[in-house]
């Protein structure tokens, strides 16, 4: 089985620290449910303590990076969840649906195993974050990778979807997470940690811009509005069915 963090997951765990304002909301949406289900889950990150958790991640890679706390693993696929019906209470799903070959699939397996609530963080990708302006690589990949908010209720039924805005110092570095600092961007070593950065093909014109934007004072002109927000909402979405 190959799975693409196998390759890129290098700083993953390192660079994407949960952040406990994200990880309030998540909790949220689980509520008291004691079985869960957690699907595509990289190294642990949101994973409810004190509960009974089963992690599915297809990459061998990311299993091993998973913590000495971190609920256990099996190695397997979204599009085939190798449990019985009505498993667990809840399902989640974290920033990875977009990665799944067969996403439709993904999304209808974690329901088919799930009593409760299917809890999914995810992006809407009719949203355009003031990165797009410099990489409009980005919004194009969004495009292409990303399910349509209509899509959840196609595949789950009546589901409740939720804006979750992004805190200005952030800890888990996922794309839109260094809104308020750009100069982020810039480093290699944390584009490291962000997917969409391995899968585009040309950055460096865009980066290029954003830094000499950066030295002339240009993106502070063009984003005075941003700079006094606590939270931004850069497109993320909590989805919950059930």
């Amino acid at each position: 089985m190959s799975a693409r963090y196998d390759t890129i997951g290098v700083n993953y765990a390192e660079l994407r620290q949960p952040d406990i304002r994200i990880g309030r909301t998540i909790q949220s949406a689980l509520g008291s449910a004691q079985t869960i289900l957690n699907v595509g889950a990289g190294t642990g990150s949101y994973e409810p303590a004190g509960r009974q958790v089963i992690a599915v991640e297809p990459s061998l890679e990311m299993i091993r990076k998973r913590g000495p706390n971190a609920a256990s693993a099996i190695r397997a696929t979204a599009n085939k969840l190798p449990f019985e019906d009505n498993s667990f209470e809840v399902s989640m799903a974290i920033l990875t649906v977009h990665h799944w070959p067969d996403k439709e699939a993904g999304i209808k397996e974690m329901r088919r195993v799930t009593r409760g609530r299917v809890v999914l963080l995810t992006f809407d990708p009719s949203q355009r974050p003031w990165l797009t302006d410099y990489l409009p690589e980005l919004a194009a990949l969004d495009n292409t990778q990303m399910p349509k908010m209509a899509d959840y209720s196609r595949w789950l039924g009546a589901v409740q979807i939720t804006p979750v805005p992004v805190p200005r110092n952030c800890s888990d570095g996922f794309l839109y997470a260094y809104w308020s600092r750009p100069a982020a961007y810039l480093d290699e070593r944390i584009r490291s940690g962000i997917s969409s950065f391995w899968t585009i093909s040309d950055a460096q014109t865009g980066l290029g811009r954003l830094k000499q934007d950066l030295e002339s004072g240009e993106w502070e002109r063009r984003y005075n509005d941003l700079l006094a927000l606590g939270e931004y909402d850069a497109g993320y979405r909590l989805v919950v069915s059930g």
